[in-house]
């Protein structure tokens, strides 16, 4: 019997159709091949699931291993873990080698495999960990290592007209999802009930709409009461209440990208203070999808949202940011740090751009008012305004579930 090997082959089956036309994996890997050209990068080495995703279209399953893309100027290789099997290779726009588990760190032995003693390296300083750094350097003999994370960032942020119409499909199955979530809201049901609708109504859509992609990821967070006070609060099994303040958050997944719905709904009746503290909440999220345009800093449109907020006295009750970027990310993964509405971020709006408008207060428990309001819109950038793609409704007209 052969000795078992440390770097193996799986080819198992045909290639799975891809989640975009070959053209646009062309269009991505020579933006990076061409930024590596500049920087006299000879390989990029890829470990993070946004980018091994955007440049491969293959989404791993980390599970206590590692995974890795790696680019030069002519190839793109994909490493996975033999418990994979075939599927990495089915997936990979490129090359796909095997490292399995017969030796520690065969990892990497698999990059060394991949890229030569003394290169260059391009890396994602942001998903190294000190360990994996060390023995890579290990690895890699004489290598050189630079950060090529930010840079692939901004090649991301800026959406394919391919991309833009999967983004569009992700806003409207979420629109599916919460129109679910509204069906199933009544008193005495649980928040896991209500998630489980929703969260099924999507995938099935999903299906429908995309046959050949991989369904997975897609959730539904849907909170009430208390457990309105954090965006990313998970679904408990405490029953809804007449009267109650509800969070409806609907996160649908295809082929790794992200899209979402948020609303803030009541049961039944919505009381004076709550009412009160909503509606100006909402008055901010309409403000926030005029500002939202070509040629506007992301800096700007935070600082112009604070001031409505406190002149109602509720600055000190805001949460986070006022809205991210859409595309290849989760939320276990993945996130386009520099195109989010924050008082630290400068960067201008450009078209082909997609982002959010999300503005939450929060207000504790034993105030007037108490609970967590958030709406939740996506825009696309154009050459002249923005296109808002999410059609659910939002506000106390609409929003008060009898």
């Amino acid at each position: 019997m052969d000795a078992l090997k440390n770097i193996i082959e799986i080819n198992n089956g045909d290639a799975a159709p891809s989640t975009f036309p070959a053209a646009e994996y062309k269009r991505r890997l020579a933006d990076l091949r061409a930024f590596m050209a500049t920087s006299d990068i000879s390989h990029a080495l890829f470990s993070s699931y946004h980018n091994i995703n955007y440049y491969g279209d293959f989404l791993f399953c980390h599970f206590g291993r590692f995974y890795g893309l790696v680019v030069d100027d002519q190839t793109q290789t994909s490493i996975s873990a033999n418990i994979d099997g075939g599927q990495p290779a089915r997936r990979t726009i490129g090359k796909n080698i095997v490292y399995t588990d017969w030796a520690r760190d065969n990892y990497f032995k698999a990059i060394a495999q991949l890229i030569p003693t003394g290169a260059k390296v391009g890396i994602e300083f942001d998903n190294m960990t000190l360990q994996n750094m060390e023995k890579l350097r290990a690895a890699l003999p004489g290598a050189t290592f630079v950060d090529i994370a930010p840079a692939c960032m901004r090649m991301r942020m800026v959406k394919s007209a391919d991309e833009i119409a999967l983004i569009k499909q992700g806003a409207a199955v979420a629109d599916i999802g919460g129109a679910a979530c509204v069906d199933a809201i009544q008193p005495g049901v649980p928040e896991h009930e209500i998630a489980i609708h929703s969260t099924d109504a999507m995938i099935r859509e999903i299906a429908k709409r995309f046959p050949d992609s991989e369904l997975r990821d897609t959730w539904t967070w849907f909170q009430s009461g208390l457990n309105t006070d954090g965006a990313h609060n998970p679904v408990t099994t405490r029953k809804v209440q007449s009267g109650d303040i509800l969070s409806l958050n609907c996160f649908p997944m295809i082929a790794g990208y992200y899209t979402a719905l948020e609303r803030t709904l009541f049961c039944e009746s919505v009381s004076e203070a709550h009412l009160k503290i909503w509606e100006v909440n909402v008055a901010v999220h309409e403000r926030g999808l005029e500002l939202i345009r070509p040629g506007v800093r992301c800096c700007d449109i935070a600082h112009e949202l604070n001031e409505i907020y406190r002149t109602h006295g509720l600055l000190q009750y805001r949460t986070f940011g006022y809205g991210h970027s859409f595309g290849v990310l989760s939320h276990y993964y993945g996130r386009e740090a520099g195109l989010e509405l924050r008082e630290d971020i400068d960067t201008v709006l450009e078209p082909n751009m997609v982002v959010s408008m999300e503005p939450m207060l929060m207000l504790p428990e034993g105030q007037p008012g108490a609970g967590g309001y958030r709406e939740h819109d996506i825009l696309v950038l154009t050459e002249t305004g923005a296109e808002n793609i999410t059609k659910f409704p939002y506000g106390p007209a609409h929003n008060v579930i009898r």
